[in-house]
């Protein structure tokens, strides 16, 4: 069987023989192969003629008529078959023609196919679109996520921790992080911090390797396929970083699976809790990382984080003095943008005071502010927005305390609460009391609080205390809130006020402790202090010789046998 530059292939199955078209290299019945080949040399070579048909420089000089212009654009059909065949066109020499004809010149050359320039335009409008689309999504984006920084040097507050100075900040700026927990309350700059690190990252990835990961929504699987790619890029010399945000969300069983990879140092471990790593975290753990404390923001640094986020809403801050007086009027030249929205001073010092030190809430207060800001008549700036303190008054309330009743918050202000009315201040008593109920707190829980500290802390020096206390637990379950707050102000006012001594109370602990640390069998009850129910016990001695007289009258001795000498109270 004949075979020509194809004949390597495999034949296809039919019971008629074919072979190989040498100039299409296709498959054809072997009696009319000689009539194919004829065929397609004859348009093979009519093809190379069409191609080979190009015009000269003066041709392409010369003015043409609509006629010839169409003609040039007759192209045979090789020409608008598949898009390979146009391919030799346009790789051929440039052909230098005028600049009258150069319009025309590149619509015949690279303006082949109008479905493409329809498609190029299509694309280009559709990326306008999505470009629009997406500063509109930015836009609606929460205000704190978009402030958030990306430098070191722009972080805002906690200069104890990342100032000029102090360790960490060195650590970072050599990119020698060790494993840590960040513990503090929200919206003090936990995930920004974990965030500046990433970025970090970012500028040497070739060795750290940055992960993020949250315990709200991840769990051990995850964690082990962290550890299995750390593995491998430690082969490299390469570091990897895992932050876990929201940690104490592990229990302390989930929280094992770090252990090993932290000793290790195949992993380091940044960890991000509002929680008392000392109770929600595993104590293994906690040995192997360093607890970086976070506090609040305080006002000053509130302020600088809110002015510094006013350009996002093209808005500027001016005095409360500037509102209708021209001559204070700032000058706005030096901006970078044209500002739309006036708000004032006071205004932004208003919800640095009220956010409670959560950078988050005073953020995103703000950008309600802001999204709310209307035109006024009023003022000086009558085609501007102004945002008033008023108006942000009226439409943000003060409704958020840091308090958790099962968290620290909850311990540390009846604490603070105890300590004040031992300490017989009763201006501190009465705010404690005013802040957990306004937090709140369990109102009975004070209360029984209270008790404690009616007995403890004032005992003999004022029996009515406990009275006071135990009656305010009554009227507090009788009334329920809100108007048992009164009651409650009343009794830890009193508590506060009342003389005190802890005389009982320290001779409970030193009789406690004698109890404690009594070595062998406790000593046992004497014959005549026994009971003596019955005619056995009375036969046995029980009870016998006692008297009532005072114990200076009666002879008698009241502590166990050899603890006589014992005494708990203090001279």
């Amino acid at each position: 069987m004949a075979h020509g530059d194809g004949g390597d292939d495999v034949q296809p199955s039919t019971s008629m023989p074919k072979t190989v078209c040498p100039v299409c290299d296709k498959w054809f019945p072997l009696v009319g192969i000689e009539q194919h080949v004829e065929d397609c040399l004859s348009l093979t070579e009519e093809a190379e003629s069409t191609r080979s048909v190009t015009p000269s420089t003066e041709e392409q000089q010369r003015p043409v008529d609509g006629a010839a212009q169409l003609s040039k654009r007759n192209f045979s059909i090789f020409e608008r078959s598949p898009k390979p065949a146009k391919r030799p066109r346009i790789e051929e020499a440039p052909v230098v023609v005028s600049s009258a004809n150069r319009q025309d010149n590149d619509v015949m050359c690279i303006n082949l196919d109008p479905d493409e320039d329809e498609a190029i335009e299509q694309n280009d409008k559709s990326a306008k679109v999505s470009q629009k689309k997406a500063q509109k999504e930015f836009s609606k984006q929460p205000l704190a996520e978009v402030m958030r920084p990306s430098k070191i040097e722009d972080y805002v507050g906690q200069d104890a921790i990342v100032g000029q100075n102090a360790i960490l900040r060195k650590l970072l700026d050599r990119s020698n992080i060790p494993s840590l927990i960040l513990w503090g309350p929200p919206g003090c700059g936990k995930t920004t911090l974990a965030n500046i690190i990433a970025n970090r990252c970012k500028l040497d990835s070739s060795t750290l390797r940055f992960v993020k990961l949250s315990a709200t929504m991840a769990g051990v699987a995850e964690v082990k396929e962290v550890v299995k790619v750390a593995k491998n890029d430690s082969k490299y010399n390469r570091r990897t970083l895992l932050f876990m945000d929201e940690i104490h969300r592990f229990n302390k069983l989930q929280q094992d699976i770090f252990l090993p990879h932290v000793e290790s140092g195949t992993i380091t471990l940044i960890g991000a809790t509002t929680e008392n790593p000392s109770f929600s975290l595993n104590s293994a753990l906690l040995s192997r990382c360093r607890v970086i404390v976070l506090e609040k923001h305080s006002v000053e640094s509130m302020m600088k984080i809110l002015v510094r986020a006013l350009p996002q809403y093209e808005a500027v801050m001016v005095p409360e003095s500037v509102n209708n007086n021209e001559d204070k009027l700032p000058d706005f030249s030096n901006l970078a943008f044209i500002p739309r929205t006036i708000i004032h001073e006071e205004t932004v010092r208003w919800l640095a005071e009220t956010c409670d030190g959560d950078a988050r809430i005073g953020l995103n207060s703000l950008q309600l502010a802001l999204s709310g800001a209307a035109s006024t008549t009023d003022s000086i700036y009558e085609s501007l927005n102004t945002v008033t303190l008023q108006d942000v008054r009226e439409g943000i309330k003060k409704s958020h305390l840091l308090y958790d009743r099962k968290g620290d918050q909850h311990y540390d202000i009846i604490s603070a609460l105890h300590k004040s009315i031992r300490g017989s201040d009763d201006n501190a008593a009465l705010y404690w009391a005013t802040r957990m109920i306004a937090s709140g707190e369990d109102p009975r829980y004070i209360c029984r609080r209270m008790i404690r500290m009616a007995s403890e802390d004032i005992g003999l020096a004022d029996t009515n205390a406990l009275q006071v206390a135990t009656a305010t637990l009554a009227a507090v379950q009788s009334v329920g809130m809100p108007e048992a707050d009164c009651i409650i102000a009343h009794c830890a006012v009193y508590l506060a006020r009342a003389p005190k001594s802890r005389e009982v109370y320290e001779a409970y602990k030193r009789c406690r402790a004698s109890i404690d640390e009594w070595k062998g069998p406790m000593p046992g009850v004497p014959l005549h202090l026994r009971n003596a129910p019955t005619k056995l016990m009375r036969n046995l001695q029980y009870g016998v010789g006692y008297n009532m007289l005072h114990k200076d009258q009666s002879g008698l001795t009241y502590m166990p046998e050899g603890m006589e000498d014992e005494h708990y109270f203090s001279d």
